[in-house]
């Protein structure tokens, strides 16, 4: 499955879409039907292209939100964020429906994937929407994990969150600690108000000698920032996987 996932020719094909959900005001997740999927990794993400009738065509990529297994082997999710002014995600965020066909081409990435035969700690940090392929990994790790996973996520305030029910699920379980970071407004009883940093990092992420692979995901100067930190904290850099966005 690893190498069909990412070594395959990425070709353009029309993917169903069975089911929508909203997560916030602003993102949905859209659950599409994708006849004889390949299989991906947790961490991939793949291309989106919507064709206007004049023939004007735009495309973007989005992170893939869902593990996969043989029992979903057709079925896939991803989790889109509205950016304003955005040539595709408006559309994606509140036309889209079920029933409505997409174009899709994928799965594509082989460096931010994690896999559930890798060794040691798994340390997940996200910003605002670059949780998404973090959800993926946190799933893929339910279904086959067994190694120690963190889960440190910033966004600007509590209706932000997205995926709210499943992390206050695996917060409350002694399967992943999950601490939230909010950056604007914080609920009542959070006395902090505030980005990640050195002090953050010191506390909520693994140490430098427990060997962990961390992965951020997030927008560029939210990654940037985070990688200072932890390679300033002694984290080892190849141990470092980022991708951004905007």
């Amino acid at each position: 499955m690893e190498r069909t996932a990412i070594r395959r020719r990425l070709m353009w094909q029309v993917a169903t879409v069975a089911d929508v959900r909203r997560e916030t005001e602003t993102a949905r997740t859209i659950v599409l039907d994708v006849p004889d999927w390949p299989g991906h990794l947790a961490g991939q993400h793949l291309d989106v292209r919507l064709t206007a009738e004049d023939g004007y065509r735009a495309s973007r990529s989005y992170s893939i939100a869902s593990a996969w297994s043989v029992s979903s082997s057709n079925t896939i999710e991803l989790t889109v964020e509205q950016v304003p002014g955005g040539e595709v995600s408006p559309y994606l965020v509140e036309v889209l429906k079920a029933g409505d066909p997409l174009e899709i081409r994928g799965p594509v990435g082989g460096w931010f994937v994690w896999k559930p035969e890798q060794e040691g700690p798994v340390q997940l940090i996200g910003g605002g929407s670059g949780v998404v392929p973090l959800r993926a990994m946190l799933r893929a790790h339910a279904d086959a994990g067994t190694t120690p996973v963190r889960l440190l996520y910033s966004v600007r305030r509590p209706e932000s969150v997205i995926y709210v029910s499943d992390l206050k699920d695996l917060a409350a379980s002694d399967d992943v600690d999950v601490r939230l970071v909010y950056t604007r407004e914080a609920p009542a009883g959070e006395p902090r108000v505030g980005r990640i940093d050195a002090d953050l990092i010191e506390q909520y992420v693994f140490k430098p000698e427990d060997g962990a692979t961390t992965y951020v995901c997030g927008p560029t100067p939210f990654v940037e920032t985070v990688a200072d930190l932890l390679v300033a904290a002694g984290h080892d850099p190849a141990r470092v996987r980022t991708e951004r966005f905007g």
